[in-house]
């Protein structure tokens, strides 16, 4: 059996030290004395005394990969099948498995785990090993355990090749592949780091991504973020430290006004690693890719995996969480309703609530700030309002939304959705007006300041101006694509186009950032109503607000004219440059206008056509898209060439525009209360049905009332003063 004192320090390390540890070292394969400091010397700047250990189903590589990794590194390599378990038992792993049986198998496996003790080598895992989780816990203590995700597709093709028709756990009335989707929950439990492994990939390029995924897992400083109005040569406008992703969750919008993004760029996936998640479930590839983004000494993986099966487990209508639907010749609609408030936004909004939890000090209470255009206020207080007790009393949650600016369900959902630590405040204003309120009050490091010394609370955001709310919309235009895949389709690799009704610009720049990171996205069309400044820009290059004035419309959540997280793509464009972006973003406040060159396309909808698009898809498909959707649909018939498929973003459901769709449809005289709507639409037998948590919601909640506050800084301080007083103290 292998036992492996743990090395000491270099700086204490003798001549005769090195000749006791020799003596101490008793494998089975002799190691010479000279190779014992080498291994050592070369490994330790890696791994230091820590372990790198190899974990992963039976066929996954473990052992060749584990090999090279150690002939890299120069250090020793244990393999537990060979080198411990059928040494302590002197004989096969088989004839053990078949000789004791399968449970009895998993106790003498554990067994030997606990016995065993290494330090700065390279360890390969059997495939049952983190079934038992006394011995993985014994073995995790001085180690970075590294998970070699394989298809299971891939796995069952090697084990046939392998002439391996038995292991643990199989019986007759399980087959190979139950047994393998059982253990991956096992897999996920354990692993710091993952590395993905298609079918394709060579046991070289594998050693060479779990050396550079133990890097990174060793490496946080590698992964900060900077302002937009900064740049990635030098930090000349945010003069602060470095941000990490726990900081820029917390502090949303940096000390110079700009936005957060990482210094480095977004992580690049291969084909082969998009190709391993075509048969994966939503939740494994939203893991997946925010493992990816977020560095695990922010949110370990486990803790990670935690939160998104939080998320997205009971919290979505459908099982598939954003399927891709067709609706007519190449066309796609992507369907991003089915989470509990019915739009877009519960993706990013289930998540950041228990990111945010986990991330922000415990000395410390917050108040979260948001401005929304509509379906923004029901989602972040939904998601809020789901924490656990002990977090509701240390996070609250504010939304600003324009009181006479949203649809009247819209409204009704925003007051129904009020909870113990969530309120909802109508301004007399437009969106433009809530959003740079709150804008102003975190850089307004006076009455910031104030609020943590005379109230202990601390402001925090959770628009998509915040990082991790922009974050996990990237997974849905990724796995888009991936479903196209997988429906066969289109090949891997093939381009698809999409088309995004368009307010605030965060949900296409999640589109531009999967495209980014791989995902063969062609042709990014931005879908605007006749509140087009955007068309307008992507079109001509100048963003030009002089003379516009806001129009209200019936696709509320695209009325706006200065969207946020159109900076951050400029940051994009303009290649990190942070004072170009700053000095853009000076001349549109100052000016009205900027010019720039970029590669976007655009087009935009009036009411009339948004309302006849809705109208004649129904007529031919029986399908009913919500408003938003129809403005991008009007705009994809315009602007696709049809050389390949499109994918529309369907980002609410049609029912929160019930009086739209009652128009649209000509069906009957369209009452103004909510209730009332609703209970029409759901009357009307040929129509789909309405969405599962909205009229619960109005039932609930249609007498409860809300503040109002005029369009004055001074009145929305006061508010959010007297809510903490409210709450806190």
């Amino acid at each position: 059996m292998f036992h492996i004192v743990q090395y000491q320090p270099l700086r204490l390390i003798t001549q005769n030290s090195l000749s006791s540890m020799y003596l101490k070292l008793m494998p089975s394969r002799p190691i010479a004395f000279a190779q014992i400091w080498k291994s050592w010397f070369s490994s330790h700047s890696l791994v230091g005394n820590k372990n790198i250990i190899l974990m992963g189903p039976p066929g996954a590589g473990k052992t060749t990969i584990g090999r090279i990794v150690g002939q890299k590194l120069d250090c020793p390599v244990i393999d537990i099948d060979d080198d411990v378990l059928e040494t302590t038992w002197n004989m096969s792993v088989s004839e053990k498995l078949q000789d004791v049986g399968n449970e009895q198998f998993l106790e003498e496996e554990g067994k030997a785990l606990l016995e065993f003790s290494a330090s700065g080598s390279v360890i390969s895992l059997t495939g049952s090993n983190p079934m038992h989780a006394a011995g993985m816990q014994h073995v995790k203590k001085n180690g970075i355990v590294v998970y070699l995700d394989v298809p299971i597709t891939v796995i069952m093709s090697r084990l046939k090749s392998m002439k391996v028709d038995r292991i643990v756990g199989q019986s007759p009335s399980v087959s190979l592949k139950d047994i393998l989707q059982f253990r991956k929950q096992f897999y996920k439990r354990w692993y710091d780091v993952r590395i993905l492994c298609g079918g394709d990939i060579t046991a070289e390029v594998a050693a060479e991504k779990v050396l550079d995924a133990v890097k990174r897992y060793q490496n946080s400083e590698l992964e900060t973020f900077i302002s937009t109005r900064s740049s990635r040569s030098g930090r000349s406008m945010e003069k602060d430290s470095d941000k990490y992703f726990s900081d820029v969750v917390t502090q949303g919008l940096a000390s110079d006004g700009g936005l957060f993004v990482p210094e480095r760029g977004l992580p690049n996936f291969t084909a082969g690693e998009w190709q391993s998640l075509i048969e994966a479930t939503y939740v494994e590839r939203a893991q997946v890719i925010l493992e990816r983004c977020i560095h695990p000494a922010d949110i370990p993986a486990s803790k990670l995996a935690e939160i998104i099966e939080t998320a997205y487990g009971e919290n979505f209508a459908c099982s598939k969480i954003a399927p891709v639907r067709h609706l007519t010749g190449n066309q796609f609609l992507l369907e991003l309703f089915h989470g509990p408030t019915a739009s877009f936004k519960d993706f990013g909004l289930q998540i950041v609530p228990h990111i945010f939890a986990y991330c922000i000090p415990r000395s410390c209470n917050y108040l979260i700030l948001v401005a929304t255009s509509g379906d923004t206020g029901s989602a972040v207080l939904d998601g809020f309002s789901r924490l656990h007790d002990t977090d509701k009393q240390r996070i609250a949650v504010m939304i600003f939304f324009p009181e006479d600016g949203v649809s009247p369900i819209q409204k009704s959902q925003m007051i129904g959705c009020q909870k113990e630590n969530a309120w909802s405040v109508g301004v007399k204003s437009d969106f433009d007006f809530c959003q740079t309120a709150i804008k102003q009050i975190f850089t307004n490091s006076d009455y910031t300041g104030f609020l943590t010394v005379e109230y202990g609370t601390a402001l925090a955001a959770a628009n998509s101006i915040n990082w991790a709310r922009l974050l996990p919309q990237v997974v849905y235009h990724a796995s888009a694509y991936l479903d196209l895949v997988h429906q066969d389709v289109i090949p891997f690799g093939s381009p698809v186009d999409v088309c995004i009704p368009t307010g605030n610009f965060g949900n296409i720049l999640a589109a531009f950032y999967a495209k980014m990171m791989g995902i063969p996205i062609r042709k990014c069309i931005c879908a605007s109503n006749e509140n087009n400044v955007l068309t307008d820009f992507i079109r001509t290059g100048v963003y030009d607000l002089r003379g516009r004035k806001l129009v209200p419309t019936s696709s509320p959540a695209v009325d706006i004219l200065k969207s946020s997280n159109l900076e951050r793509y400029l940051h994009l464009i303009a290649n990190g440059d942070g004072q170009l972006v700053t000095q853009l973003h000076n001349q549109l406040e100052n000016q009205g206008h900027f010019q720039l060159q970029q590669d976007l396309v655009a087009g935009w909808c009036s009411e009339e056509d948004c309302l006849a698009a809705i109208h004649s898809v129904y007529s031919a498909t029986g399908y009913i898209l919500d408003t938003h959707t129809a403005v991008a649909k009007v705009v994809a018939d315009r602007l696709q060439d049809r050389t390949c498929p499109i994918i529309i973003s369907s980002t609410a459901h049609y029912s929160k525009f019930a009086p739209a769709i009652l128009r649209a449809l000509k069906i009957a005289e369209i009452n103004q209360n909510p209730l009332s709507q609703l209970h029409l639409l759901s009357s009307y037998s040929p129509l789909p049905p309405v969405h599962w948590g909205l009229l619960e919601t109005l039932k609930k909640k249609s007498n409860e009332d809300h503040q109002v506050c005029a369009a004055d800084m001074s009145m929305l301080m006061s508010a959010i003063e007297t809510l903490i007083q409210n709450h806190f103290m």
